[in-house]
């Protein structure tokens, strides 16, 4: 059974569709990527799952549940964890105030458990020699890696990726998927919208490509970037 599935979902803006009939799903301990030219709706994709924004028409579905009319820390305390593509930590306090605060309020854990949470995830994605450093005076890496500890630290079955790599040189990338390598191995189930093709190619068990808000391809990561379609929308390549 899929853990997460979108039925015909469509949003617009006044006259302009950012998602056109979106239908997706994604399996338990699946990593899905999501590629597309910019303005594709792909964030608008992730706000919907996320319950950021509210679908005009469709549904979505989490673990068999319609939680279209679900709020945003709703879906968290469910079991959705997402990261922004500009981190939003909250600047004046620790990282790990931050990461004890999404752990309290996205995972609904007590204090003891929030402070072990915290210290679990800080370990774990790097961050423990940050802990008590202002969120706001972090390195651009150390952002991105705060943006993913938070997202990690309300406890997520489905975790997305907004563009989590952007920015980062190739040593620090590759430190990244290294790191979602662990996530993955772990259970968690991935959807993760990326430019850094390599990386997200490094994880992904399969692509979903979407342009002007509508699906131009879907399948195995090797036949979906060969497609020509894909090439000629995504990377401007002819033939």
């Amino acid at each position: 059974m899929a853990l997460l599935a979108l039925h015909d979902v469509h949003k617009s803006y006044g006259a302009v569709k950012v998602t056109d009939g979106i239908s997706l799903s994604v399996t338990e301990g699946e990593t899905l990527g999501i590629l597309g030219p910019n303005g594709a709706g792909k964030t608008t994709l992730f706000n919907l799952i996320s319950g950021d924004v509210r679908a005009d028409a469709g549904r979505v579905e989490y673990a068999g549940r319609d939680i279209s009319g679900l709020k945003p820390h709703q879906r968290c305390r469910a079991g959705i964890g997402r990261s922004y593509q500009v981190p939003q930590p909250f600047g004046n306090m620790t990282v790990f105030e931050n990461l004890v605060t999404a752990a309290c309020f996205g995972a609904g854990e007590d204090e003891r458990q929030a402070w072990a949470t915290a210290h679990e995830v800080l370990a774990q994605t790097g961050l423990l020699k940050h802990a008590n450093q202002p969120a706001g005076g972090l390195t651009l890496l150390n952002r991105k890696r705060l943006e993913l500890a938070r997202a990690l630290a309300t406890r997520p079955k489905l975790l997305l990726l907004d563009e989590i790599a952007g920015g980062l040189t190739e040593p620090e990338a590759r430190e990244l998927v290294d790191e979602l390598r662990r996530i993955k191995a772990s259970g968690v189930t991935m959807i993760w919208i990326e430019h850094v093709v390599h990386a997200l190619l490094a994880i992904a068990d399969r692509l979903f490509v979407i342009n002007f808000g509508q699906p131009l391809a879907e399948g195995l990561p090797q036949a979906v970037m060969a497609d020509p379609e894909v090439r000629r929308v995504y990377m401007g390549l002819e033939g």
